[in-house]
């Protein structure tokens, strides 16, 4: 290991322990370097607040002259709702800059290395710019793309299935499993389930673990069944967004909107169009989504292409049946050759279950 990748790496780890604090902006972790000595740290805690650079600098004093910075992501160039940190990096006196990756950001993307440079300062980029581009999936892709980064959540037997034919689903999965659960849903700026969920389990949805995040609560609901009794519905705990068909009711919809609740029709008639979903959350602001949902809903967004990550817990438990729901339903392909590929999937122990994460192949994307 080079030193530029020690130090680079304690960038990334700083980086790491903030995540789902920053959203829509992306981690970032600086370190700086003088004489072989550590002399300033600095991680972006939240969105509006001050950048990693201006952190390490600060800390860092005087001893920034003449010295190494390290960033997980190139240091920006614009004015946002925070100053430019390149031109930050330049008044510090600054003689070399180690940079993880490019920022994706279209207004920043090169200008800041540009920047730089021309100011006479030492640029390298591409120390760990895996590693740095893997810690911000999310933000990656909503930079560009304008819409949230989905991860579909499953937890289901050896069999797929998510429940009995009785329908009884507590508990599948082992205490850690899902506390990690928890955990998942506190780094996302969103939770998303179907209607049947709702009636069938009266969930709340959020993140019981220490200084957790609660997501923001979303709900297919074609026809507007939500039962106003429901948590999702009294609590307040924490927003709550129905997406609906225009063929809903009228007045169920003025009941839930006095109760404090948002509702958002779809373009279709009588289902909600998922892909309008993921669109409207978008234009939002949602740069990440988790889907909770059963295998109706889960179908709907794998076979429109929707989902970037899937995270599925297995218990080493059978339960079988035709008749048992199981993660993933709606039609299915037809042939084998039509069967959607994950890549970098990767299986990990946790408690007495299997977590498996990785990465739906897009249609036209092999």
């Amino acid at each position: 290991m080079s030193s530029h990748e020690f130090y680079m790496d304690l960038a990334l780890s700083n980086a790491k322990t903030v995540k789902g604090q920053t959203d829509p902006n992306p981690l970032v972790g600086s370190v700086i370097v003088n004489n072989n000595r550590v002399v300033g740290i600095g991680t972006h805690l939240k969105a509006g607040e001050p950048h990693a650079e201006i952190h390490a600098l600060r800390m860092a004093g005087d001893m920034s002259h003449g010295a190494t910075i390290y960033v997980t992501l190139e240091p920006c160039s614009h004015f946002g709702r925070t100053g430019p940190c390149a031109q930050a990096i330049i008044d510090a006196g600054i003689k070399q800059v180690v940079v993880a990756t490019l920022d994706p950001n279209p207004i920043v993307s090169g200008n800041g290395v540009r920047m730089l440079e021309e100011a006479g300062i030492e640029v390298i980029v591409g120390v760990r710019e895996q590693e740095s581009r893997a810690m911000n999936e999310v933000f990656n892709k909503f930079i560009v793309e304008k819409t949230p980064f989905v991860t579909l959540k499953a937890a289901s037997t050896l069999d797929g299935k998510i429940a009995t034919h009785s329908l009884d689903s507590k508990w599948i999965t082992s205490e850690e499993a899902r506390l990690d659960v928890h955990l998942l849903r506190s780094q996302h700026m969103a939770i998303l389930v179907g209607v049947g969920t709702v009636i069938a389990d009266d969930p709340e949805l959020t993140a019981r673990i220490p200084n957790g995040r609660n997501p923001l609560r979303i709900v297919l609901d074609s026809t507007l069944r939500i039962p106003l009794e429901s948590k999702l519905v009294t609590d307040r705990l924490v927003d709550t967004w129905i997406f609906t068909s225009r063929n809903h009711d009228a007045d169920k919809r003025k009941d839930l909107e006095e109760l404090g609740l948002s509702i958002y029709e779809t373009s279709s008639e009588n289902q909600v169009d998922v892909l309008d979903v993921v669109r409207l959350l978008g234009e939002k602001g949602v740069s990440s989504l988790f889907i909770e949902g059963g295998g109706t809903i889960n179908a709907a967004f794998l076979e429109n292409g929707l989902i970037d990550k899937v995270v599925f817990y297995f218990a080493p438990k059978i339960i079988g049946g035709k008749i048992a729901p199981t993660f993933i339903e709606g039609t299915g392909v037809e042939w084998m050759k039509d069967a959607i590929d994950i890549r970098d999937g990767e299986f990990t122990p946790i408690g007495k279950d299997f977590k498996f994460t990785g990465y739906p192949e897009k249609r036209g994307s092999k």
